[in-house]
């Protein structure tokens, strides 16, 4: 080369299509334009500059797409699209001096090692005995989802090829086209389910267990050539890698983290199998995912590693990848519309019969009709495994011309940009919820067992709960089913998990969690086996979600009281612990729970129920409303247990003003709280541990005297969170600081338990 510091030269053998990039390895930082230096000549300056112009320009389409429902696969390919030479590399001079070929090389190179580091992780995520505890449902649906696409598009593609000229380019390309619309790739569902915030939902579940099968059948049917190279994989990683990170997870104790050293280790193996399948002739993609297999999902080692790796290749690395697909897409190379009509119908085929072998196992089942047109489409979503597919076709198969390339990319983000807004419309995880309101105490017949859904979310949750269980009155005549739920965060998974706790044949000197959780509440079992069923069953999802696995496990058992910690802790009156991501499942259990719901703040001074027969002491503060109507039900059956003392605190008034009642609501609701009254009191002349006491009060400051004057008085207090509208109600209302306790709620929290 003649100028030797800042050129570079390029090459084409035009008999074999090859490019030969030429470039001065030792050009990499640029010493300024002070030294007229040109920056962009050099690799690392020009690196950082396409790097912020990938994040600048992917990141403001996303701004304006996010509230379309579009997720960020679809803004990063527009803006590789943007980038590349459909639009502003259509200049030569700016594709020339920000994206030269050999500049694209480096950007190439690291975005393929992102996505091996990407495709490693989602292996890790992934936990392969799914697929055996999947069922018939996904079973079926994963099979279809497969079978019924491919044949529908293969016989529309050999109809085409046989009935019209084309070219045998394009018949291949066609055949390419039939296997990518058949695959259903769970990378892809298990990313969308999460952008969706349906990954714990009914069909979130089915979708991630449907796909997994569809997978199989797909790289069952592409990889039969690899078989032989397999095998040496598959040995180092069931007799090498598989017992080593078992080995890592057991000498790991329980809540602490992984030693850095076996992270260090994983990694030093991830690029060692890299290297080793790209030697045996295998692509170093799948020889990362299938050694991200090998290592255990979830904590302590598989979260560790998916914590490690993140946010590093899901916010730089993989929108390099997405975006270079679109800088290798030109839309002027389209200019043939006979290949544009034949490619496109093929993909609808393909799309239409994804749609008829899904929906069908569900109809069968009598699933309605919309969640099974959800299920389809979800089925039908494209990402980051059909974009590997195109690059690896258009690198290796002459057949995948610049024309057919454009055409599929720009066919993936029509259909997933027209899927995402489809899915949020036609399926809500709550809907369902919502057709079965309410179930409550009130209406629970006094001879049936009354089912309590006890949410915990970690051991300190576990004594309390089991305190209030114990003074629910629980007697041969009234008994009562426990359903425990341990509520996990998904951590190191891709798919959520809604199980039943199955207890070990030989119990653990190291308990877990979960373990140490259901003990104690089967020794509550033990001690009242006559009356009490217990039921343990635990459910891994993200925070977002974990409200839909309570309300599901409440709806398929009939339960008619959810028992949910309150997020803060406290002790005294001082708060030791505050858990700010469970509050918006506090809220959203309360939005969309299928029955009456107890929010339940532990302030730390538990009484030992358990171990003394001492009195419980319970005031109910009731205003009137449906939700004081449920908690003095509540009240009234705790009242049946000799160990504990009932009051209930009416708030009345005397003033005559418009707008001065106590809680507003129709005539028909304070009808109903005249009754539960009158029987209350009725009780009351019966029972001396019952008592009702009249608070007449002017306004919200009487009100918040009255629950000053009865600091440190009972053990539990119980309100109702909503109530009629008035001005009184209104004006306690803005002292509340938590409004899923409502307004009252607020200084009757500060009450221990």
């Amino acid at each position: 080369m003649s100028q030797i510091n800042n050129s570079s030269a390029q090459f084409q053998d035009e008999e074999v299509g090859i490019h030969v990039v030429c470039q001065n390895v030792g050009m990499i930082n640029s010493r300024g334009l002070w030294f007229h230096d040109d920056p962009l000549e050099y690799t690392l300056p020009l690196l950082l500059l396409q790097l912020s112009l990938i994040s600048i320009i992917t990141r403001s389409i996303d701004i304006f797409l996010k509230p379309l429902g579009q997720p960020s696969i679809v803004s990063h390919i527009l803006g590789g699209i943007i980038l590349g030479p459909s639009i502003l590399g259509h200049n030569l001079a700016f594709m020339n001096k920000i994206f030269p070929r050999e500049g694209r090389i480096t950007l190439e190179t690291l975005s393929v090692f992102g996505f091996m580091l990407f495709i490693f992780q989602i292996g890790v995520k992934i936990d392969p005995s799914i697929v055996w505890k999947s069922g018939k449902r996904a079973l079926v649906v994963g099979i279809l989802g497969f079978f019924i696409p491919f044949a529908l598009a293969s016989s529309i593609r050999l109809l085409l090829c046989h009935s019209i000229s084309l070219d045998d380019s394009v018949c291949d390309v066609l055949q390419l086209v039939v296997l990518m619309q058949s695959v259903t790739a769970f990378p892809v569902i298990a990313i969308f389910l999460a952008e969706f915030k349906i990954l714990n939902s009914d069909i979130g579940r089915l979708a991630s267990s449907s796909s997994m099968i569809c997978d199989i059948c797909f790289w069952s049917f592409m990889s039969i050539i690899y078989v032989a190279h397999l095998d040496s994989l598959y040995i180092s990683l069931l007799y090498g890698i598989r017992p080593a990170a078992l080995w890592a997870i057991r000498n790991t104790p329980e809540g602490k983290p992984v030693k850095d050293a076996y992270i260090y280790v994983v990694f030093g193996a991830l690029m060692g199998f890299g290297f080793l399948g790209e030697v045996i002739g295998i692509n170093s993609l799948i020889a990362s995912f299938l050694l991200g297999l090998a290592i255990p999902d979830g904590p302590p080692l598989g979260a560790a590693i998916v914590d490690r790796l993140d946010c590093f290749v899901s916010a730089l690395l993989m929108p390099i990848f997405f975006t270079l697909c679109g800088l290798k897409t030109n839309v002027f190379s389209v200019q043939k519309w006979k290949t544009v009509g034949v490619i496109i119908l093929v993909v609808f085929m393909g799309f239409l019969g994804k749609i008829i072998g899904t929906m069908l196992p569900p109809l069968f089942c009598r699933m309605p009709f919309r969640d099974a047109l959800a299920l389809g489409l979800l089925m039908n979503s494209k990402g980051i495994v059909e974009l590997v597919l195109l690059n690896d076709w258009k690198t290796n198969s002459d057949s995948m011309t610049d024309e057919c390339f454009a055409i599929m990319i720009l066919s993936v983000v029509v259909l997933t940009g027209v899927i995402s807004p489809l899915v949020k419309a036609l399926y809500d995880p709550s809907r369902r919820f919502l057709a079965y309101r309410r179930r409550t105490i009130c209406h629970h017949r006094s001879n049936e067992e009354l089912r309590i859904l006890a949410c915990v979310l970690s051991q300190d949750n576990a004594r309390t709960i089991i305190n209030l269980l114990d003074v629910s009155n629980h007697t041969n005549d009234k008994p009562i089913g426990i359903y425990v739920l341990h509520l996990i965060k998904l951590v190191g998974r891709a798919s959520s998990l809604l199980i039943a706790h199955l207890p070990r044949e030989k119990p653990s000197q190291n308990p877990t969690e979960s373990e140490r959780i259901f003990n104690a509440f089967k020794k509550f079992e033990r001690e009242n086996c006559s009356h009490v069923a217990l039921h343990c069953c635990k459910s891994i999802s993200p925070y977002e979600t974990m409200h839909n696995d309570v309300c599901s496990v409440a709806l398929e058992n009939r339960i008619s009281l959810i028992i949910i910690p309150f997020y803060k802790q406290s002790i005294d009156g001082k708060v030791v612990n505050s858990f700010h991501v469970f509050r918006h499942l506090n809220k959203s259990v309360l939005d969309n729970a299928p029955c009456s719901v107890g929010v339940l703040v532990d302030r730390g001074n538990l009484r030992k129920f358990l171990a003394e027969p001492l009195s419980c002491r319970i005031a109910v503060l009731f205003f009137g409303g449906a939700d004081d109507r449920e908690a003095l039900a509540y009240a009234v059956r705790m009242s049946g247990n000799p160990h504990v003392s009932v009051r209930v605190l009416h708030f009345t008034t005397t003033s005559t003003s418009e707008g001065a009642e106590i809680a507003g609501g129709t005539a028909r609701s304070k009808r109903l709280d005249s009754e539960i009254l009158d029987e209350y009191k009725l009780n009351a002349e019966e029972n001396e541990r019952v008592s009702y006491l009249e608070e007449v009060v002017m306004d919200s400051g009487g009100v918040l005297a009255v629950i000053e004057s009865i600091e440190n008085a009972y053990d539990l207090v119980m309100v109702g969170k909503r109530h009629g509208k008035s001005e009184l109600m209104s004006s306690l209302g803005k002292w509340s600081e938590h409004t899923e306790l409502g307004g009252s709620g607020r200084d009757a929290s500060r009450h221990r338990f």
